[in-house]
């Protein structure tokens, strides 16, 4: 409630003009981010790399935290749509197994394991804010960090698609899985490390089919999603909205959710049938051109991302 009034309030300090329209270069660069926001938040890419990047290289200027957080809600949407049958699911399932006292259950290990896996991320998350306050302005978030943080995780993911023996479905994930891939998912609090991308790879060392670790993974993600989002738009609307216009943000968070859904239902799909080398070779040519662009200057590092 508290963060709807937020929302509310800065939405009302807006200026008239912004809240009127847009100029269609606004409306065209709240499409393209939505798209980019939706594409890499859930393929194994990273999407804090890329929409620091690809602004960057268009010349675009930087929308601020809170344009981030707020088009990220749809992303979030997204995921919980897609995956609203599973959530259900586990959730129901995993009462009616404390009050049976069958903590075998599926829907039990399932819910535990997605719980504990989610402590990592929350842990480490909080351990930063407070021990490094200025995160943000850390060399960690420089673009040359993100490029070699991208190479390294494509590294790891082409290693995992070698050796993996994917030899369990879904069907048989077990709580440990879900602890070890919360420990990878935290690996994505570095920019360019992609949370996707990280627990993806767990998963295929862990000996998961490719499906099953890409479903597990966004399950896994849906609550450290939501609170990272959530927690991210509560601190950034108390800077405003700046330069982003009202129609500009909702245009580029229903762009967002557009091609999130797609993506997601793309990826499942896809990995059904097809290995992951596809994101080791992009993830690759991403970082190696971002090095590039930056010893050529044609990119800049910001101070801060």
């Amino acid at each position: 409630m508290h963060l709807m009034i937020d929302l509310l309030d800065v939405l009302a300090q807006t200026p008239a003009a912004d809240v009127s329209g847009a100029a269609p270069n606004d409306i065209l660069q709240a499409i393209v981010l939505g798209i980019v926001q939706g594409l890499t938040e859930f393929l194994p890419i990273s999407s804090s790399a890329h929409l620091k990047v690809v602004p960057l290289a268009l010349g675009w200027p930087d929308r601020g935290v809170a344009y981030t957080a707020i088009i990220q809600l749809g992303s979030i949407v997204a995921v919980l749509l897609y995956f609203w049958k599973d959530l259900t699911t586990i959730t129901i399932g995993a009462f009616t197994a404390i009050r049976r006292s069958d903590y075998e259950s599926q829907e039990f290990r399932m819910a535990l394991g997605i719980g504990l896996g989610t402590i990592p991320i929350i842990f480490f998350g909080l351990l930063i804010k407070i021990l490094v306050p200025k995160f943000n302005e850390s060399p960690l978030r420089s673009l040359g960090a993100i490029a070699i943080a991208s190479i390294v995780m494509s590294l790891l993911l082409a290693i995992a698609e070698k050796t993996g023996k994917r030899q369990r479905d879904y069907e048989k994930l077990e709580v440990k899985d879900g602890i070890i891939m919360g420990l990878a998912q935290a690996m994505a609090i570095i920019p360019g490390v992609s949370r996707s991308g990280s627990t993806l790879t767990a998963g295929l060392f862990l000996g998961l089919e490719r499906g099953a670790a890409a479903r597990f993974s966004f399950l896994l993600g849906i609550p450290a999603i939501t609170l990272a989002g959530l927690v991210e738009l509560k601190g950034a609307l108390g800077e405003g909205l700046g330069e982003a216009g009202v129609v500009a943000l909702i245009v580029g968070t229903v762009s967002a959710f557009i091609f999130s859904y797609i993506s997601i239902a793309w990826l499942m799909k896809f990995l059904q049938t097809q290995n992951t080398w596809i994101f080791v070779w992009y993830r690759l040519a991403f970082g190696v051109a971002i090095l590039t662009a930056l010893a050529g200057g044609v990119l800049k590092n910001p101070s801060s991302l």
